[in-house]
Formats: structure tokens, C-alpha cells, sequence
């Protein structure tokens, strides 16, 4: 091989590695927590309406009899009330920074800001690695990237009480978590260990 057809040989190696795409490369630490945090926000928002409240929906229909029916939904699963958290969701990622397990080290992105004052809602610190407004963007965009994505998906599951959230939108629909994940965690609940992440680094 001459010198020039092997300079040319070299140099398509070379832009074929750099063109290489890495679009569909995801952390999937980063997508993983972030599908699970907004499941937990969710829950956490939606329990802490007043079940009992409902919601006009559909406006009025006349019926034959000249009666009026008023069609009503409880309010915190109504389309309005989903549809104004989730617009607030993902700003509350910067509560949750990485996490890292004291057995496993398995890596996590968990929720450090307490919901309350009570000493049980206070995590133990040393596990987390705050690594500043770096961190919370990252997570914030995997946020924002899996509700484009998987909107309809989220307002179908919520709209409704649903079993195995989790496991439907993060492992079912947007493959973010893996059936490894899911196992551990299912043992986890079984054994009442604290909820932590297994992933494969």
C-alpha cells in the first residue's frame, strides 16, 4: 500500500469515528432517575389534593327531559390539574442531586430537599454528591426530553389511578429503567430496604 492510499485510509477511520453519532447515547443513571422523580412528584402533588374536590368538565348537556347534566371528575387527576403539574414538575429537579449508596455504590439521582420539617423527611447527606447547577440541568433536560416524548403516555396513566406506575412509564413505554432496576427495586419493597437504584455502571 503506497503512502497516499494509506494517509487516505487513515484519514475516513478518523472522520468515521468523529461522525459517529452519540444522539441516541443516554445516561442512563440521569434518564432513569429522572423518569422516577417525576412519577414521585406526581404522586406527591396529586395526594395532596382533597379527593372529594371535583371538577366541571364538558360544560352542560341539555337531556330530553329538559334537565341538565353536569358531568364532574375529582380534581387531582382532571386534565387541567395534570396538565399544571406537569408544567412545574421538572423544576423541582433541583431538589434531587446524586446519590451513591453506602453498600452497593450504585448511583442514583434522589430528592435531598425535604417535602416537610419532620426529622424523618431529612436524607443522611454524606451519600450525595452535589456537583451544583451542573447536575440539576442534566437531570432537569432528561426531565423535559421524557415529557416531549411521553406526554399522552403519562397523562393516560395518571388520568387514572394506576398500579406499577413506575414500572409501566419508565420500563413499558420509555425503556428508561432497566428489568435488572426492576427486580432490584421489587426486592427491595419486599425486604423493606430503602428504595435506592441498581444499575450496572
Amino acid at each position: 500500500m503506497n503512502m497516499v492510499a494509506w494517509i487516505i485510509q487513515i484519514a475516513m477511520v478518523a472522520m468515521s469515528i468523529l461522525m459517529e453519532p452519540t444522539e441516541g447515547k443516554k445516561d442512563k443513571v440521569l434518564y432513569c432517575s429522572a423518569c422516577r422523580a417525576i412519577v414521585d412528584e406526581l404522586n406527591y402533588s396529586i395526594s395532596q389534593i382533597d379527593p372529594k374536590k371535583t371538577i366541571h368538565v364538558g360544560g352542560f348537556r341539555l337531556n330530553p327531559d329538559g334537565s341538565l347534566t353536569d358531568k364532574k371528575v375529582p380534581l387531582a387527576r382532571s386534565e387541567s390539574n395534570l396538565s399544571e403539574l406537569l408544567e412545574g414538575v421538572c423544576d423541582r429537579m433541583t431538589d434531587y442531586a446524586l446519590h451513591v449508596d453506602p453498600v452497593t455504590k450504585k448511583e442514583q439521582y434522589k430528592r435531598f430537599a425535604p417535602r416537610s420539617s419532620n426529622a424523618g423527611d431529612f436524607p443522611d447527606f454524606n451519600n450525595f454528591k452535589f456537583d451544583g447547577p451542573e447536575g440539576s440541568d442534566a437531570l432537569k433536560f432528561a426531565c423535559e426530553s421524557i415529557l416531549e416524548e411521553f406526554e399522552d403516555d403519562i397523562f393516560s396513566l395518571f388520568a387514572k389511578e394506576t398500579d406499577h406506575v413506575v414500572d409501566k412509564l419508565c420500563n413499558e413505554i420509555s425503556g428508561t429503567v432497566s428489568e435488572e432496576m426492576l427486580w432490584f427495586l421489587s426486592y427491595q419493597a419486599a425486604h423493606c430496604l430503602p428504595l435506592i437504584a441498581y444499575l450496572p455502571r
